[in-house]
């Protein structure tokens, strides 16, 4: 069996990987409670950044910490089509749990349903993401590691939904984003724990990208556009304000037509 290392730069990736986690979180929970306060055309789009910035959060946090993943005995390369699959199905899987909790009726049906779809979209990006390894070798997974991972993924998706649902305040979402973080985590780490690899000492090159080639790039771009749809967060007006300008703005009307109307 090949020794793993899962932090060949020391803290340096479950820490950055910790925080693409605890951002993407805090992305998606805030910009699901801003949709849950409009509708229409805005609660789409609202729904549609938290779906990506939740998909994205999570992909890039599994990622970051594949970049400190090593075996002894063998070069890791990635195929590249099947890891931007796993990137597809996060966002459209973690889109279709957002989207049930910001459409749903039954709010408690919502919450369940959505929670088990977007744990299970986060459970599949991840082996996705593993089945895109290429190595010298075979990788085998613990049966009963993989289940909990799974069931982590389910546990932390419906929290992080029901957050969404129950929570308001800019500091509570701050809070239940560093839990969420912590969860998606925990799974990630859990799930590589379920690895074992057997290395087959070859010569011959393998095929696929290079984690530098590929993922750092690809990890970089990714978490660029979280930190900058955070500061179209932090600086866009809450829907409050827009009411509230709104309701301003009819009175101002009604007495400049009554100020008319006078002077005539």
């Amino acid at each position: 069996m090949g020794h793993l290392d899962h932090a060949t730069f020391g803290w340096l990736t479950p820490v950055l990987s910790y925080a693409m986690a605890a951002i993407g979180a805090a992305l998606g929970l805030r910009c699901t409670v801003r949709a849950l306060g409009t509708s229409g055309r805005s609660r789409r789009n609202w729904l549609l950044t938290a779906a990506s910035a939740l998909g994205t959060g999570i992909w890039t946090m599994h990622f970051v910490a594949m970049l400190g993943f090593g075996v002894t005995g063998t070069d890791i390369r990635y195929d590249v089509p099947l890891t931007l699959l796993s990137l597809l199905v996060a966002m459209l899987v973690v889109g279709a749990g957002v989207f049930t909790v910001g459409y749903g009726r039954d709010r408690t049906r919502a919450l369940l349903v959505g929670g088990l779809t977007t744990g299970l979209g986060v459970a599949s990006m991840h082996y996705l993401g593993m089945a895109a390894l290429r190595l010298h070798g075979t990788v085998a997974y613990d049966p009963l590691l993989v289940t909990v991972s799974v069931v982590i993924a389910v546990v932390a998706a419906t929290a992080a939904l029901w957050a969404a649902l129950h929570i308001r305040s800019p500091r509570a979402v701050a809070l239940a984003s560093l839990v969420m973080g912590a969860a998606v985590s925990s799974m990630h780490y859990t799930g590589m724990l379920a690895v074992g690899v057997r290395v087959a000492p070859s010569g011959s090159g393998l095929p696929g990208a290079t984690v530098m080639q590929f993922i750092f790039p690809l990890a970089v771009g990714l978490g660029s556009y979280l930190f900058l749809t955070s500061a179209f967060v932090a600086l866009s007006p809450p829907a409050r304000n827009h009411t509230a300008e709104a309701s301003g703005a009819a009175p101002r009307g009604a007495s400049a037509e009554r100020a008319a109307e006078a002077a005539t």
